[in-house]
């Protein structure tokens, strides 16, 4: 099957959990949206279809034959088994969900630093609160929930969550510690001792040759100031 995912053309966001999955399974797969203002024009017609009996609320969505699936954890429960990133058994597979969707609460914590009063603020005009919320956020959202993530590694019994055997979800953790270092950059540096086996999964992950090829490649979108993880200096100071 050919996949047609749906995201904005120009942030990694979201978006780019589903793209780790379908290129470390060398899925046949399209971004409809970087193909230009068509592709866009597209992915707002699906969004806003007035007669469509379930439209996506917003990207990233997919398109995979007549499914058309939003939110990036339902999106990878859907595609884990389908591209051999997750076991068809039940119990092991709402496990996996379970795990992203802690990862999901993890971004939206991220994104917040810098815009935690309103997304229709500038950075600049919420500055108090964000260095507020992210001093409390490094204090004490990132140990919590880093530091559990780190104990799900040390008890799989293997190199990535489910052991052996790579999932949807290490790809997504490998995307969180690669996102913080941009964004955290000197936080990051001082924290990483404090959970070395993620900072070991993302590593293997980096080193797996399609993945490996998709950071080298013009499909790997890179980071800015307009995507969930952002850097700014006064930020990245305790």
């Amino acid at each position: 099957m050919r996949y047609e995912l749906y995201y904005w053309p120009d942030a990694q966001g979201r978006g780019e959990f589903i793209r780790l999955a379908l290129e470390e399974a060398g899925a046949d797969y399209v971004d409809v949206a970087r193909r230009g203002q068509r592709g866009v024009d597209a992915m707002l017609k699906l969004m806003n279809n007035a007669r469509a009996l379930r439209p996506p609320y917003a990207p990233p969505f997919l398109r995979a034959g007549k499914l058309v699936i939003a939110q990036t954890a339902n999106i990878l429960l859907y595609l884990g088994p389908r591209l051999g990133l997750a076991p068809r058994e039940e119990a092991a597979a709402l496990w996996l969900h379970q795990l992203q969707l802690t990862i999901s609460d993890l971004v939206v914590e991220i994104h917040d630093t810098h815009h935690p009063v309103t997304t229709y603020l500038y950075y600049e005009e919420q500055r108090p609160a964000a260095k507020r919320r992210t001093a409390d956020f490094w204090r004490y959202r990132i140990p919590k929930l880093l530091g559990y993530f780190e104990r799900v590694l040390a008890r799989s019994g293997g190199a990535y969550v489910l052991g052996r055997r790579l999932s949807y979800v290490d790809l997504s953790l490998f995307q969180i510690i690669e996102g913080l270092r941009y964004a955290f950059p000197s936080r990051m540096k001082r924290f990483e001792r404090k959970v070395p086996d993620l900072v070991a999964l993302h590593d293997r992950v980096a080193q797996r040759p399609r993945i490996a090829a998709y950071l080298a490649s013009d499909r790997r979108i890179p980071f800015s100031q307009w995507g969930i993880y952002r850097y700014f200096k006064e930020l990245d100071v305790k």
